[in-house]
């Protein structure tokens, strides 16, 4: 992250459904030399476990040769993030603010602060936000309001006061940046973005990233953004690749021989955010 900093790139968050789709980033990330995130939330660790997405991440790295970590997203609890730190997962989430909506401040930072001293027993980075995020990781039919998304924009002067009673590694700053994908593009404040940057030390992350212009991305590296997750677009190409597989192979049982192009629909995905962070050539690999 420190390098993403100096550097002006930001690593993709990619969430991995399945071990398809870890193949698709890494691949992605091989192909253009680019240091990724893969991230499972908690749905996803109750398909495939933690310890099972630590191994197959670490053999996929040895495979490829590719510069990848593990991001635990919204972890919705202090028991769920010790597990991830345990797992030996390198960046840990913590999401109390979404997990429980009427979570009050003092619950979220004392929380946070649990997660952020244990993090210390393997170095993991912690990441969270005071604040709920709009949305969900799918593909939505209605409008954004963004009259009522302003509402939970971040301020400057709450950023800085979260990370100074925490102590996290990353801000996730909320910008006009909400889950999932809508019918119109999203549209992120840059200048407040600015202004998050000056108030606080620590890196900033944006949650949200799909159904995004691609101006904003670059943008936002510009100002010193370093992670940027991305969900439901992989999603849509993956189903709709899928489907379209489903409906040319009538007669095709064995599936696995219809992944091909599923997954190079999502790494197609992958490689075009990769380059919109910036981030492609910068991976180093031991």
């Amino acid at each position: 992250m420190a390098r993403a900093r100096a550097e002006h790139f930001a690593l993709g968050a990619f969430n991995l459904d399945n071990q398809e789709t870890l193949r698709a980033v890494a691949q992605a990330a091989a192909n253009k030399n680019a240091p990724v995130l893969v991230e499972v939330s908690q749905g996803e660790v109750e398909a495939l476990g933690l310890d099972n997405v630590r191994d197959m991440v670490d053999n996929y790295k040895q495979q490829l040769k590719v510069e990848i970590y593990i991001n635990l997203d919204h972890s919705p609890s202090v028991a769920a993030a010790i597990a991830g730190i345990e797992a030996g997962f390198e960046f840990i989430h913590i999401d109390i603010s979404q997990a429980r909506k009427n979570a009050t401040t003092e619950e979220i930072i004392t929380e946070t602060k649990q997660i952020v001293n244990y993090a210390s027993l393997t170095g993991a980075l912690v990441e969270s936000e005071p604040h709920y995020f709009g949305g969900s990781s799918n593909l939505h039919t209605e409008k954004i309001d963004y009259e009522e998304i302003r509402k939970t924009f971040s301020t400057p002067e709450g950023a800085r006061a979260f990370v100074d009673a925490t102590g996290i590694d990353t801000f996730a700053a909320a910008i006009g940046n909400l889950h999932g994908k809508y019918p119109v593009p999203k549209k992120l404040d840059i200048e407040l973005l600015k202004q998050i940057r000056e108030a606080v030390d620590c890196n900033i992350s944006l949650h949200g990233g799909s159904g995004t212009p691609g101006h904003y991305f670059v943008d936002a590296v510009k100002v010193g953004v370093t992670k940027v997750n991305i969900n439901s677009d992989m999603r849509v190409a993956y189903r709709r690749t899928l489907e379209k597989e489903l409906d040319e192979n009538p007669d095709e049982y064995a599936v696995v021989k219809l992944m091909d192009k599923v997954i190079a629909s999502v790494e197609t995905v992958v490689e075009e955010k990769i380059d919109m962070f910036n981030s492609a050539g910068r991976a180093v690999v031991d």
